[in-house]
């Protein structure tokens, strides 16, 4: 019967999931935003540009054209005339485009000649006579534009006489309107080409991108090699390299599974065996003797069994812990006072005398930093060890030392145990290595987990002879931790 409720929940979160955002279009439209909302502003800018551009030269003819009229304003007996020549009546033609407008006025005359309806300049200021001035203005409901200047008669140079020229704006209109063509519509042909180019370099740009994806697509699964680092661009450079160093981590941890696989199968099989062989006989007899014999014999092989899982699964963890292996602060004297008190019981099993040397607790300023549970499993090991490998009546002493000014810490096990002979020391730190010439059963796992965890915590692991005068050397593992740094270093 299908699921109705899950269905529901899937279907919300396929609506309200947030659509993948693709690099190429965001890119794209930050760089072609900005152009297509700057090409109108560009285009009103041109406009008034052209029309600044356009009016100038029209202007200078307007003034100049009001400068000759200005030459047949003529005052005698005190009055103001104005006689235009047939040449200058051309001026005041109206031309295909624009008209012409113009005006002398006085003020006690009134308007001489021109238009009676031209309107005076907005300014109640006189200016110094023989200025030329430029204004827009209406006449007549047209807009035109005004050249004006004041002039002074000869017989009272404080009477000034209004001269006044306006024109049309077509032809100025026409010239603004053809700038504007020959600059926009280079610009209609230009932006399509613009977008092209950056859809082009974009492209292009992001090629390398597409290069990287189809070499990942193209690798086997089992292919955890770091990519080629040599062919990527810059930016993609830090990208890239965390993946390769995700790769490197994620090679290592499969390769940790794989070997723990391999050691659980390879030291499994042994007890296993043992396990079924006794089944098989204890099934076989009926003697109550020999079942009780042969169920004793399960029994300490499921045991062996059981501890060799718990060392391959100690070391398991030791070694994936790796960069993410949390930290508390730790008082190594308490701890190992712990794990000689919860092995004591086991040693006065085999017989052993089992004590340990050392503060009851570390100053506060040699606390160290390390993880709880890898140290205790340490420790347990190296107990383990040294009251598996003493026999009966041994001797074995957990020590703790420390500097209280360097903040050096040292974990040392000790046992009356045979010893392990030089040239052997380093390979007992090897998984499922085991020392020639022991009878004791072991996993060859104890010393290794105490390398891998001590590792992880940067201390150094050193053994050497415990009685040098004995017969009996036994063994003594130092466990060295590197000072603590304070928080200024």
């Amino acid at each position: 019967m299908p699921d109705h409720k899950q269905d529901s929940h899937r279907i919300t979160f396929g609506l309200f999931q947030r659509e993948q955002r693709s690099l190429f279009g965001e890119i794209l439209d930050w760089m072609l935003t900005p152009l297509l909302l700057l090409w109108p502003l560009s285009l009103a800018l041109t406009w008034f540009v052209a029309q600044s551009i356009a009016s100038k030269p029209f202007d200078r003819a307007l003034e100049f054209n009001l400068q000759a009229l200005t030459q047949f304003v003529v005052t005698k007996d005190d009055k103001v005339s104005f006689n235009l020549t047939p040449q200058a009546r051309d001026l005041l033609k109206a031309d295909d485009s624009d008209l012409v407008y113009y005006q002398l006025r006085d003020a006690r005359q009134g308007v001489i000649s021109g238009e009676a309806d031209f309107p005076p300049p907005p300014d109640t200021s006189v200016p110094a006579a023989g200025r030329v001035l430029l204004r827009d203005d209406e006449v007549r409901g047209d807009e035109v534009r005004v050249a004006y200047t004041w002039l002074a008669r000869h017989s009272d140079p404080s009477q000034l006489v209004l001269m006044q020229v306006a024109e049309t704006k077509g032809k100025r209109s026409t010239l603004a309107t053809e700038i504007i063509k020959g600059v926009m519509v280079p610009q209609f042909v230009i932006l399509p080409l613009a977008v092209l180019l950056v859809w082009l370099a974009l492209v292009r740009g992001i090629r390398p991108l597409s290069d990287l994806e189809q070499k990942i697509r193209a690798r086997k699964p089992d292919d955890l090699s770091p990519i080629e680092e040599s062919f990527i661009p810059q930016e993609v450079a830090p990208l890239v390299s965390s993946i390769n160093d995700l790769l490197t981590r994620l090679t290592a941890s499969l390769t940790t599974q794989k070997r723990f696989l391999a050691d659980a199968a390879h030291q499994l099989k042994t007890p296993l065996a043992g396990l079924r062989m006794q089944a098989e006989l204890a099934q076989r007899e009926s003697n109550p003797q020999e079942i009780r014999s042969s169920l004793q014999q399960i029994a300490h092989s499921s045991t062996r069994a059981t501890h060799t899982v718990n060392q391959l699964l100690a070391l398991a963890r030791a070694e994936t812990t790796g960069r993410t292996l949390p930290t508390a602060q730790i008082d190594l004297a308490q701890l190992v006072t712990g794990v000689v008190r919860d092995s004591v019981p086991r040693a006065l099993e085999h017989g052993i005398d089992l004590g340990y040397e050392g503060p009851d607790e570390m100053p506060e300023i040699c606390l160290m930093d390390g993880n709880p549970t890898l140290l205790q499993e340490m420790t347990r090991n190296l107990v383990d060890n040294a009251i598996n490998y003493s026999g009966r009546g041994g001797v074995v002493t957990a020590r703790v030392l420390f500097d209280r000014f360097s903040g050096v810490q040292i974990l040392q096990v000790e046992d009356n145990g045979p010893g392990i002979p030089e040239n052997e020391r380093e390979l007992v730190l090897q998984p499922f290595y085991r020392a020639l010439g022991t009878n004791v059963d072991g996993s060859g796992l104890g010393l290794a987990i105490v390398h891998e965890i001590a590792q992880q915590h940067g201390a150094l692991v050193m053994m050497e002879d415990a009685h040098a005068e004995s017969q009996r050397r036994g063994l003594r593992v130092s466990i060295r931790f590197a000072a603590r740094r304070s928080p200024d270093e």
